[in-house]
């Protein structure tokens, strides 16, 4: 089979132990991001699979169209980027494990580190020293401190262990089955939302993103936080209503934000609003981006094309594809 792997950006799909499945095989690998349908038809038009990595790349009904060759597209997790009915009408086969046991340790690391780094103010401190200057600013400790929890999934627990060895108290809100599950891990339990925004002095946002949950996040729940609280956004960006967290760090409350995600990615211009706070901490992206993720990622990836090649899908999202 032709494969292409698009979005490679630090050129890592080549280099993983997981990539020897694909050993007879034709492959491709894109390093750049690129969304124009002329462009990437033009890449994928010998393409028989696509791997994709997370949501970087959005496949949708026009590029389809002018795809006659595409038969699967291989990834792992959510598919949000993915036009499934499309690809079924085209007789494309979608096969993505969905990795619904397990949580992504990496992002849950990448969290805490964002935590970490915002309340000792480690970038600034760092840059200052290369800069020749000596303690430019004073850190927080946090224990003691409350860790808000907005939804309670995989990560969120992840991230409640993490806070238990802080010796941070630990509070959630989220929907009523998963109130409950915190509950029964002993964590405590928001009255209401609004209790969880002014209460919280780190509040990390761990929902997925969909209709109910785009925009969740308001100005109104943001000016509820403490002028000194820090939030945290590894999930998705569209979860806070479009310009609001950039209003809200202007207002001072929260004081402080640490973003792994963002509406357009990625952001090149550093110019961006966002980017050029002070009290914001960016990060590209990376919570899921770390070796050993990779290679549990593209191993279910792999073996998912391999799979298709011999006539057992796997993971298939779309059966009815397979019906063509």
């Amino acid at each position: 089979m032709r494969i292409a792997v698009l979005d490679d950006y630090a050129e890592t799909i080549r280099t993983l132990r997981c990539f020897a499945r694909l050993a007879g095989h034709d492959v491709v690998v894109f390093t750049d991001h690129v969304q124009d349908d002329d462009v990437l038809a033009e890449r994928l038009r010998d393409a028989d699979a696509l791997v994709l990595i997370r949501e970087r790349t959005e496949i949708r009904a026009s590029l389809l169209a002018r795809l006659p060759r595409l038969r699967l597209i291989s990834q792992r997790s959510a598919y949000p980027h993915i036009d499934v009915d499309a690809c079924t009408r085209h007789g494309v086969v979608v096969c993505s494990n969905l990795h619904q046991g397990t949580p992504s340790y990496a992002a849950a690391e990448l969290t805490w580190g964002l935590i970490l780094a915002a309340a000792r103010r480690i970038p600034e401190q760092v840059a200052a020293l290369r800069a020749g200057r000596w303690q430019t600013a004073v850190g927080a400790t946090l224990r003691g401190k409350v860790l808000g929890l907005l939804g309670y999934g995989r990560i969120a627990r992840a991230l409640s262990r993490y806070a238990a060895a802080f010796e941070m108290p630990v509070v959630v809100w989220a929907r009523e089955a998963s109130r409950d599950a915190a509950r029964r891990d002993g964590l405590g339990v928001a009255a209401n939302r609004r209790e969880l925004f002014a209460q919280s002095d780190v509040l990390s946002l761990q929902l997925r993103l969909v209709d109910a949950t785009r925009g969740i996040v308001t100005a109104g729940d943001l000016a509820l936080m403490k002028p000194d609280a820090l939030l945290v956004n590894t999930s998705r960006a569209g979860l806070i209503a479009p310009g609001a967290l950039v209003a809200a760090l202007r207002a001072g409350r929260p004081g402080m934000a640490a973003v792994d995600v963002y509406e357009e990615e990625p952001i090149t211009d550093p110019l961006d609003p966002l980017l050029q706070l002070p009290n914001a901490l960016c990060t590209p992206h990376i919570g899921y981006v770390t070796r050993e993720e990779f290679e549990l990622q593209f191993d279910d990836v792999f073996a998912q094309i391999v799979a298709f090649d011999a006539g057992s899908p796997i993971n298939v999202v779309n059966p009815e594809a397979l019906e063509g």
